[in-house]
């Protein structure tokens, strides 16, 4: 099939694909804008996103191990459903992640600008912003072995620099035992379910080893493990993180972090006054959300690709180039998609906008799970249905403003796509 993806990513590059998409915004900026809501009950919430964040896992990798092509959820949807909940999904997807994308750029031009002591306005972060997303964009539209590649790079550098951290904080602090304790009081149900569902996106990196589905070999095998050792490796680490971060500057401090430069474990490392500490984190934090942004490019490029496969969008999206094996127009619209959004300047409204609109799409992946054929299934329904039930009841912890932004914007995908099925059946007949 000439437009067909090959496949070249094995279980160790799949997980680190997955850990590129994950230890970036969400460790380095999600967990100081969820502690701003949730306080000290912050662990409580990162233990319930990273739950659910498990049962979407779980239904990601048996839908990918049955419907091993590029899409994701937008396949999965119109294959066990029907054409309208895969469009929600693959429309909520590209908006998703398109604001985490945004928040990623926006997060990096932060550690970029407390590093070099730059005092910044909005138009400066985002000029910053656009060089940065467009040389990313040229490198991933250059094909997945070169993106596979830097991002090796990129995990290996962040892994380090939290490593230091970590061990630099436990030096200085000793093991973090009072915020385990002070989670279990004074903390406010609806905060901690509203910092319950801006964590879970924070998770849901996994995602991309299922929306690169077309390009892992042996899917069935690789992808459950791919994503299960994912999300084993990035539970432990944000427990940890949220614990020293805490310890170190008090939960409503750190939550403020995001109120000024966009870095709050630059200032964690700070706060520390150990040597060096604070340029590791600088160099970590810098990596990890460009390792972000590069696997945010290619899971939208692959939902990009698969909806112009329908027709969904226009049919030269689904154009791949034959030397690069890269879908190189759905790369480039997917880097424009991101820059309108990061027009906004601000991390906590990218972030939050994004966390609504992604429950929905792992609803949509939850109920494909659950009604996909027994044959088919690599674990039981009630994996599925409790998962289908956590996103629906998270999405509405968040605020108000948010969640009716996202269903309106799901209403007008909704009417596009009645459209195009309408045009659709004319060219046929």
């Amino acid at each position: 099939m000439k437009n067909k993806l090959k496949r070249e990513l094995k279980t160790p590059s799949a997980v680190l694909m997955g850990l590129g998409s994950i230890i970036g915004t969400g460790i380095f900026v999600s967990i100081a804008i969820a502690t701003q809501i949730a306080g000290n009950g912050i662990i409580i919430a990162v233990v319930i996103a990273a739950i659910l964040a498990t049962l979407n896992g779980l239904s990601s990798a048996q839908l990918a191990a049955a419907h091993p092509v590029s899409g994701g959820t937008y396949e999965y949807g119109n294959r066990f459903l029907n054409s309208y909940f895969g469009f929600a999904a693959g429309w909520m997807f590209l908006i998703a992640k398109s604001a985490s994308a945004a928040t990623a750029v926006l997060g990096c031009v932060g550690y970029l600008f407390y590093a070099f002591g730059v005092n910044s306005g909005k138009y400066d972060i985002v000029g910053v912003g656009f060089i940065i997303l467009l040389l990313m964009t040229f490198l991933v539209s250059r094909g997945i072995k070169r993106s596979n590649q830097a991002n090796t790079l990129i995990v290996t550098v962040t892994l380090l620099g939290l490593g230091a951290l970590i061990i630099a904080s436990l030096f200085v602090k000793g093991l973090p035992v009072e915020p385990i304790l002070d989670s279990l009081k004074d903390t406010s149900t609806s905060s901690i379910l509203y910092g319950s569902a801006l964590m879970f996106v924070a998770y849901t990196g996994y995602g991309r080893i299922a929306t690169l589905g077309e390009e892992v070999s042996e899917p069935r095998t690789t992808i459950p493990k791919a994503i299960i050792s994912t999300m084993i490796i990035i539970v432990i680490l944000y427990l940890i993180v949220s614990l020293i971060a805490i310890q170190v500057m008090g939960a409503e401090a750190f939550g403020q972090t995001v109120n000024r430069e966009a870095a709050p474990l630059m200032m964690v490392a700070q706060a520390l006054s150990t040597p060096f500490i604070g340029t590791i984190v600088t160099f970590a934090a810098i990596t990890a959300m460009l390792g972000v942004l590069l696997n945010l490019l290619l899971g939208l490029s692959r939902v990009i690709l698969s909806m112009a496969r329908r027709q969904d969008l226009p049919a030269k999206l689904a154009k791949v180039n034959q030397r690069t094996k890269s879908p190189a127009n759905a790369v480039w619209v997917t880097g424009g998609i991101i820059c309108i959004l990061m027009l906004s300047g601000d991390v906590v409204t990218t972030w939050s906008f994004s966390a609504f609109t992604v429950l929905i799409y792992y609803a949509v992946t939850n109920l494909s799970a659950l009604l996909m054929p027994l044959e088919m299934r690599l674990y039981p329904r009630f994996i599925p249905a409790l998962g289908l039930f956590g996103c629906l009841f998270l999405a509405f912890w968040i605020e108000p403003s948010f969640w009716i932004v996202g269903l309106v914007t799901l209403g007008i995908g909704i009417i596009w796509h009645s459209v195009a099925l309408k045009l659709k059946s004319k060219n046929v007949k």
